[in-house]
């Protein structure tokens, strides 16, 4: 089908003026100092610089050859460290009129090249074009949000002691990176990103190139997380660790910064879960569970298990089947005519063809082991071009009890992959919607709104929806986690402001710490 719905009459073609090419090309003419012949570059001390050993990279949208991370090594990633700190001695005194000013300035930038950024989320880590275009517009809005309230966020504070170094995963680069990264600057912190190993190197040095036009002291590094961890966790000059990805590579940071005393914000993956008990809104969850197969899953918001009540579980088959049915898997540029729309997908391929074939093996181990396949997606009904490369896409699929032997019962499986747990108690509900000690989201859909009052308390996760899906959030909303999907300081809103600057003396931030548990 076209994205107007109108049958397709052959085969499907790429979109016109979208190619990695093109939008290689458009990043030269854009931000020159960032981007040479076959590489980008490194930013650190003011400078753009073309150390680092490039690795070979190639799109999870169809196997194009793309730019990969220019990888530095310890030595030069302590060098860059150093200078930031230097940035950030200097950045610390700009009065907060002219540091907003020149954010304000690096939002318009993005907003004027927002469909270049986007394009480049595409072929970086495959988003379909509307996901990858709202990644662009929460990071620009959400910051924009900040400029307007952050004299009375900085009342009393002063920034870190040093810069604020940033690990984050690969699958939001401007909602969530460049998005923390301008927020900690707008807050009088020089701030250090470290590029994903698995994409968004290309998009993140275009953001980072406008920003530091405007003079916004952003340094930039590709390597790998072990070989720089001494430079960008450890080291003194750091003021502040935020890491956002999973939760073995957080246990080795949080392991790093145990004995350092050194303030953090360490977001890290839970099972986040959907319970159903004594419901019978089956028309609300039909409309809601395509939506939550948004970029087939790859975010810590996401929902992949069910934990349904036995008595209800053949209403809420008749109600998730459906929905599950009408999922639209493709090649996000994929059009009948080079001039159509974009194409309307669910999702495109996950990150790389090694996670396709991971959540492959898992599913099929989990079947041998007793697991029920409920729904299997069909390739045939996927939108790709002739002979593409479809090694990283991976078709829904829905599994009734996975064995506890499998990866699949009580870890996130970051593709689109939904597992079914039956429970007959309340209790046992519980236990199961608690299976990862701790998550960042959950949502109890329950008829009873005492039920829900009584139940959703003891669910061991920061944001509890009734019937309905939570999120990160944006702007005022709050965001953390429970158990072990979070250390260190809660961030959004002020907290987000708060986590990354220095207040009155003995001050106790709302989080996740060694000494203290404490909730907003």
């Amino acid at each position: 089908m076209t994205a107007a719905g109108a049958p397709d009459t052959g085969p499907l073609t790429l979109k016109s003026g979208t190619s990695w090419t093109d939008a290689w090309h458009r990043c030269r003419t854009v931000a020159p100092e960032a981007f040479r012949d076959d590489r980008v570059l490194n930013l650190w001390d003011a400078g753009w610089r073309t150390d680092g050993r490039v690795l070979p990279a190639a799109s999870p949208v169809d196997g194009t050859p793309i730019a990969g991370p220019p990888r530095i090594d310890a030595e030069t990633a302590h060098r860059a460290v150093r200078a930031s700190l230097d940035q950030h001695r200097a950045w610390r005194h700009v009065p907060l009129p002219e540091r907003r000013a020149r954010v304000a300035a690096t939002l318009d930038a993005l907003a004027q090249h927002r469909e270049l950024l986007a394009l480049l989320l595409v072929w970086e880590i495959g988003k379909p074009w509307r996901s990858a275009r709202a990644d662009v517009d929460r990071a620009v809005d959400g910051v924009r949000w900040y400029l307007d309230g952050i004299e009375d966020m900085l009342d009393g504070r002063a920034p870190l002691d040093g810069p604020v170094s940033n690990i984050a995963s690969w699958n939001y680069p401007m909602s969530v990176l460049v998005h923390a990264l301008l927020v900690q600057a707008l807050a009088g912190n020089a701030v250090i990103a470290k590029t994903p190993t698995d994409g968004g190197v290309a998009c993140l040095t275009l953001a980072c190139a406008l920003a530091a036009r405007e003079g916004l002291p952003v340094t930039l590094l590709s390597g790998s997380g072990r070989e720089l961890s001494q430079a960008l966790v450890r080291a003194p000059e750091i003021g502040c660790v935020s890491f956002v990805g999973g939760r073995d590579t957080g246990a080795d940071v949080a392991t790093a910064l145990a004995d350092l005393g050194k303030r953090h914000i360490l977001e890290q993956e839970g099972l986040n879960t959907w319970g159903i008990w004594n419901f019978t809104d089956w028309d609300a969850l039909t409309r809601t569970v395509p939506k939550l197969f948004d970029y087939a899953k790859q975010r810590c918001t996401a929902y992949p298990r069910f934990v349904v009540q036995r008595q209800r579980f053949d209403a809420f088959l008749a109600a998730y089947l459906p929905a599950v049915r009408t999922l639209r898997v493709g090649h996000p540029l994929a059009v009948a005519a080079p001039d159509d729309p974009y194409p309307a997908l669910d999702f495109g391929p996950v990150i790389n063809a090694a996670k396709a074939k991971e959540l492959h093996d898992q599913v099929a181990e989990a079947v041998d082991r007793g697991a029920v396949p409920l729904h299997r997606g069909s390739a045939a009904d996927a939108r790709f071009l002739p002979g593409q490369d479809t090694s990283a896409y991976v078709q829904p699929v829905t599994l009734l009890n996975p064995p506890r032997s499998s990866p699949l019962h009580h870890a996130e499986p970051f593709g689109p992959v939904d597992t079914i747990v039956l429970v007959d108690t309340e209790a046992e509900l519980l236990a199961a919607m608690n299976a990862s000690n701790g998550a960042l989201v959950a949502t109890l859909s329950t008829d009873d709104p005492a039920t829900y009052d009584r139940l959703a308390p003891q669910i061991r996760a920061f944001k509890v929806g009734h019937g309905v899906p939570r999120s990160r959030g944006d702007r005022d909303e709050l965001f953390g986690g429970h158990g072990a999907s979070w250390r260190g300081a809660f961030v959004g809103g002020e907290l987000l402001v708060r986590a990354v600057t220095r207040g009155p003396a003995g001050e106790r931030l709302p989080g996740n710490f060694p000494d203290h548990h404490l909730m907003p």
